[in-house]
């Protein structure tokens, strides 16, 4: 079947508007253009969609998505299971959360007593999954299950101003790392603040840190489009300039 924008975009649920900016950017390009002038969408641009919907649903940012729907290792299939793992992975959060706070409701009417480390689990344990989706398998093929599996119970046996800073340091390092990306300098002591920051971050997780183990996981970010996704949100090249900043932070890159 083949659709006008008008059609593919109720299809879709989407706007006319958001089809022709993904033409205009490369995104989504039509099948062909009609005799009047009417963009026409075929059965792979619609496939195209799908996966583009999936992606922004994922939060990952449009040059991103296009980097990788244009390459050419990008394979449909795999790309579909890999949005299912993380679509049940965020179903399960939400699952977490909902019985938190169905307990805290119990609590709050006299129902039974909740202890200050059962408010926190879900949120605690939201963070695991999230750190298991986005960079599980890579570490634990890299470092082992044992590791991480007590990583992951450090996690849980956090403090609330234990969790309270994880959180906050999580956002100070994207913040600073955006900001220090408009210098251009990863030797800029904008930049050297966000590879300390990220350190400070690694460390409520790791049992002991080394600046090996620091490299190696910005270095993984960079080659694995996935984690790249995550620090290429606001700047495409972020994840370089990351591991370019932990590199001279680390000592093992001179400036």
């Amino acid at each position: 079947m083949e659709y006008t924008v008008h059609q593919l975009a109720k299809l879709a649920g989407v706007t006319g508007r958001t089809l022709r900016y993904y033409d205009e950017i490369g995104l989504l390009k039509p099948a062909r253009i009609s005799s009047s002038g009417y963009r026409i969408y075929g059965q792979k641009e619609v496939d195209m969609l799908q996966q583009i919907l999936f992606y922004r649903e994922l939060e990952v940012d449009l040059e991103t998505i296009k980097q990788m729907i244009y390459s050419p290792s990008f394979d449909e299939v795999e790309a579909l299971k890999e949005h299912r793992t993380q679509l049940l992975a965020k179903r399960r959060q939400l699952d977490l959360l909902i019985a938190n706070v169905e307990k805290t409701l119990d609590a709050k009417e006299g129902r039974r007593i909740m202890s200050d480390q059962e408010k926190f689990a879900a949120f605690k344990q939201k963070l695991i999954d999230e750190n298991e989706q986005k960079y599980g398998k890579e570490i634990r093929e890299k470092y082992g299950d044992q590791t991480i599996d007590r990583a992951n119970q450090k996690v849980l046996n956090m403090t609330e101003e234990q969790y309270a800073e994880v959180k906050k340091l999580e956002q100070e390092v994207l913040d600073t790392l955006n900001e220090a990306f408009l210098t251009g300098d990863p030797a800029s002591d904008l930049a050297q603040k966000a590879a300390d920051l990220h350190r400070q971050w690694l460390s409520h997780f790791w049992e002991s840190y080394t600046k090996e183990a620091h490299v190696g996981v910005t270095q993984m970010y960079v080659d694995d489009e996935r984690f790249a996704a995550y620090y290429n949100r606001k700047h495409a090249g972020a994840a370089e300039f990351l591991r370019d900043a932990v590199l001279i932070y680390t000592g093992m890159k001179k400036q």
